[in-house]
């Protein structure tokens, strides 16, 4: 394979679309991981199945450096696509909404680099290509499957519309947040609309909660501390002259370190409860611990942006954008695992991320892949 690096990109630009025409969900990437797996063949790299769809390259194991590993994810979302681009989704409601179609092909365009110079690798690099990262815990099975096994240091990357094309977010600590998700169910006695006094409201005390809630971030926390508390759906189906005997309510919270996501599930399950019990029915509080905070390590974050520095040149930072985002990322698993480092890197996207209306930014697959390189040691694309 002798491609000059211009063609490394665009071939990744064909992968990209290919892929985005044909997205998969968590733990169901079956073609995703076929056409990947057939590219991989097609460069001249061994790869070997890891967590069933996830796939895992080791390039100059016998290196005597670093074991470096970069990652990314393979799946895709429930959300019918509304961009009306000639490579849209193919398979109805299921479209690539996150970008991960993006850090696929970056990663390929690295491994056709990484291949042609890995004489040249100072240390033993791992591939990973990752399964289920939208809230499949997909890391979680790598690691379980071998996939760091000898690994020293992990880096990863997610292409970020909040930002500008060009800029970039890398500090020390958290950069992306802890997460998890509630339900509260209210248990009343349902009766006559027309008989108030005989029945006890679940409807009325779900609502009174909806707003309760509203204080865990107003007043319970301090306004120091990020964190974010959505009801995002209620349910209590009857007829109209109905007073149901239960409603119930779910939603997520985002919180900048995992003791502060302690901290909030506490309150959801007092305030939830006591609010109940004012308006005369009973609350069953559940909470879920998603993903951990997303912290990084400060010697790979300061290679990291030092390499982002190189690529992106030296205004990359944006000093206003606050960190960490609130959004939580499976990348954790690693970085709870071994040192590594997590960017955030802006994109020329108007839509917003798990939109509709969102298509990965092709002019980043350059830079990103041109990152994960340098990261390497590898010698430096023209």
């Amino acid at each position: 394979m002798n491609e000059s690096w211009a063609e490394t990109v665009a071939r990744a630009t064909e992968l990209r679309r290919e892929l985005h025409r044909r997205p998969e969900l968590a733990w169901a990437e079956q073609v995703t991981a076929a056409t990947v797996r057939a590219e991989l063949d097609a460069i001249g790299l061994a790869w070997k199945a890891c967590a069933g769809t996830g796939i895992v390259v080791r390039l100059a194991p016998d290196a005597a450096g670093r074991h470096t590993a970069l990652r990314a994810d393979l799946d895709a979302m429930p959300i019918p696509e509304a961009t009306g681009l000639p490579y849209a989704s193919e398979n109805d409601g299921v479209m690539h909404a996150c970008g991960h179609d993006g850090h696929t092909a970056a990663l390929l365009a690295a491994a056709r680099w990484l291949h042609r110079h890995r004489s040249s690798l100072p240390g033993p690099v791992t591939l990973l290509f990752q399964p289920a990262e939208e809230g499949g815990h997909g890391a979680r099975g790598m690691i379980d499957d071998g996939a760091l096994d000898g690994v020293d240091v992990v880096f990863g990357w997610h292409n970020w519309p909040g930002l500008p094309f060009g800029r970039a977010l890398c500090p020390d600590g958290a950069v992306m947040s802890a997460n998890g998700t509630f339900e509260v169910e209210l248990v009343g006695r349902g009766g006559h609309a027309s008989q108030p006094e005989a029945t006890r409201d679940p409807v009325l005390a779900a609502a009174a909660v909806v707003v309760a809630l509203q204080q865990i971030v107003a007043r319970r926390m301090s306004p120091q501390q990020a964190a974010v508390v959505a009801v995002t759906s209620l349910r209590a189906e009857s007829a109209a002259t109905v007073t149901p005997g239960s409603a119930s309510l779910a939603g997520s919270i985002r919180a900048a370190d995992d003791g502060a996501r302690t901290r909030v599930f506490r309150l959801i399950d007092e305030i939830a409860r006591a609010t109940a019990a004012a308006h005369g029915v009973a609350a069953e509080v559940r909470t879920v611990v998603r993903y951990g905070a997303t912290v990084n390590h400060p010697g790979p974050a300061a290679e990291l942006r030092e390499r982002l520095s190189t690529v992106l040149g030296p205004d990359w930072h944006d000093p206003a954008a606050p960190t960490p985002v609130l959004a939580s990322e499976d990348f954790s698993y690693y970085l709870q695992r071994i040192p590594g480092a997590f960017a955030l890197l802006g994109t020329g996207t108007t839509a917003p991320l798990h939109s509709a209306d969102y298509d990965f930014d092709d002019a980043l697959l350059e830079p990103a892949a041109r990152l994960l390189v340098g990261l390497t040691g590898a010698p430096e694309p023209p």
